[in-house]
Parts: structure tokens; sequence; C-alpha cells
């Protein structure tokens, strides 16, 4: 089943691929912000290039705002070829507070996907392999609270403008989503999982590292958080086509033991049929 959903979600990816990756291998995502700044110093792709390979990251999600000017971002467009020869996808990542919302706010967002597009077809040999959104209306003082689902359906109608827009043009759509949305009814977390081509749980906050906790204990508790949260979100949905799912992990929660822990989850979640693969939140925190 795992075989098939991976053989599925690579066959759209790379319709016109930049690079080959092997059907069987997992996802290992890593966050970039404020790419401009990053990308500032001498070396700095290079230097991005090299900890992923070190860290055996396959996609980069950098970020991209309406600010951008990325039809002429050299340094952008560098990156992209940099980690493309080193066999490494990537993704525009895309944020927003507001862009569940009807008219103006969801008009620009989709607005910015479309600019992906359009760099595409400006350098089409420096292209990005996907949109990743992190659209985040669960972070609104009116959406707080334990069952608050009211801007789901808001946020899927994004989700599907988005991926109406990056299907017709070979790309994927993978999207960041908090716990919550998985706590939704059947019909919500159909429509939600159906959205996207792939979803990545933001699964931060189990841990600290000041915790007095074991390593093994911190282990125990995220992979029965993984489980569970797998569990929830597909509880139903056997016979649909719904997205796989990344899980990702954030530096603050444990520090160098980061990597460890999302080692552990190809280790101990690679035979659920819906497990993709883990993301690391985020490089910005080793340039601190």
């Amino acid at each position: 089943m795992r075989f098939t959903i991976l053989l599925c979600f690579l066959t759209v990816c790379f319709a016109h691929p930049a690079f080959p990756l092997a059907a069987d291998a997992p996802v290992h995502g890593l966050w970039v912000w404020k790419t401009s700044t990053v990308l500032a110093p001498a070396g700095a792709a290079e230097t991005l290039r090299d900890f992923a390979k070190a860290h055996d990251i396959n996609e980069i999600y950098v970020s991209v705002s309406r600010r951008d000017d990325v039809a002429h971002d050299a340094p952008l467009i560098a990156l992209i070829d940099r980690l493309h020869q080193a066999h490494i996808r990537v993704e525009a990542l895309l944020d927003s507070i507001d862009a569940d919302e009807a008219g103006q706010p969801r008009d620009s967002f989709l607005a910015l996907a479309r600019t992906i597009v359009q760099f595409n077809e400006t350098h089409p040999q420096s292209r990005f392999d996907g949109i990743h959104l992190d659209v985040e209306p669960h972070q609104r003082a009116e959406n707080k609270g334990a069952g608050n689902l009211g801007f789901l359906s808001g946020l899927i109608e994004t989700f599907r403008g988005v991926r109406a827009i990056a299907s017709a043009a070979h790309l994927t759509v993978d999207a960041d989503i908090p716990n919550k949305l998985l706590k939704g009814d059947l019909e919500q977390r159909k429509a939600l999982l159906t959205s996207v081509d792939r979803v990545t749980l933001m699964l931060y906050e189990l841990s600290s590292p000041d915790d007095g906790k074991s390593d093994d204990s911190k282990v125990r508790k995220l992979q029965s958080a993984a489980e569970r949260y797998l569990s929830m979100a597909y509880a139903g949905l056997d016979n649909a086509h719904v997205a796989p799912m990344i899980i990702g992990l954030r530096t603050p929660d444990y520090r160098d033991k980061l990597p460890s822990m999302l080692k552990s989850l190809d280790e101990r979640q690679s035979a659920q049929p819906h497990y993709l693969g883990w993301a690391w939140h985020c490089y910005n925190d080793q340039l601190k």
C-alpha cells in the first residue's frame, strides 16, 4: 500500500522531472524561511546544499513572498540549480495567516501561486518542483479553541485553488497542517486530505530539551503521537484517494537530538501505509 502511494505521488511529482528519485525513498524535507537573507552571504547556497546532503534531506521548502521578484532573483535561481544537481527537490514555500478568507486574501495568495508557475515557465531549467503551503488561520484569535474548525471549509477552498493552478503546471502541492485539523469528522478529513497531494503534520511541542525526560522516553512519546495522528487522519478513508502524510518536527523541541528523532520516525513508521517521511523545521535555527 505504501509503495503504491509513493509511486502515485512520484508519478505526479516528476511528470516533468528535474532529477530522478527512487520510488521507495522516504521524503526528508527542510524548511527555509527568509530565503533572500539566508542566501545573502557568499557561499550560502553551497552551505545549505551541504547541510542537506549531510542530513539525508532530499527536498527543501524555500520561502517566497509577494515582495520577492523571483523572476530576477539570481541567488534563488542558483540555489535551485545547485540543489537539483545534488538530487534535491525544491518547493516554493508560501505562507499566510488569512488566505483561507474569500476575496482579497485568497485572491492575493492564488496570485502568488501563479507567480511560481510563471517563474517555471521563464526558467524551465531551474524550476520549482512543487508548492508548499503554510496557511495558518488557526493562529487567529477567533479560530482558537478545541473543536473550533469554522475556518476549515475556507482553508480547503484555498488549497483546492492552489492545486488547480499547480497541477496544470505539473507541480505538486503540500500543505502544513496542525493536529487540530485531524480532529474533524469523516467528511471534513476527507475534504482536507483530497484537497492537496500531500500533507505535513506539524507535530510540535511534544517534548522540551529541559524537561528531564530520557531520550528513549521522548522517542516513545513521539512514536505514540505519530501513530495516533496517522490513525486519526485516515480512519474510515481506506478506499479514498487521499494525501499521504509527512511528519514535521522542530529544532526547539529536541535541539541536537532532532536528527535522531527524525530517524526514529522512518524506523518505526515506515510500515504505516500513509506515512511518507519526515521534515525538519527549520534550517534558519542552524544559522543562529
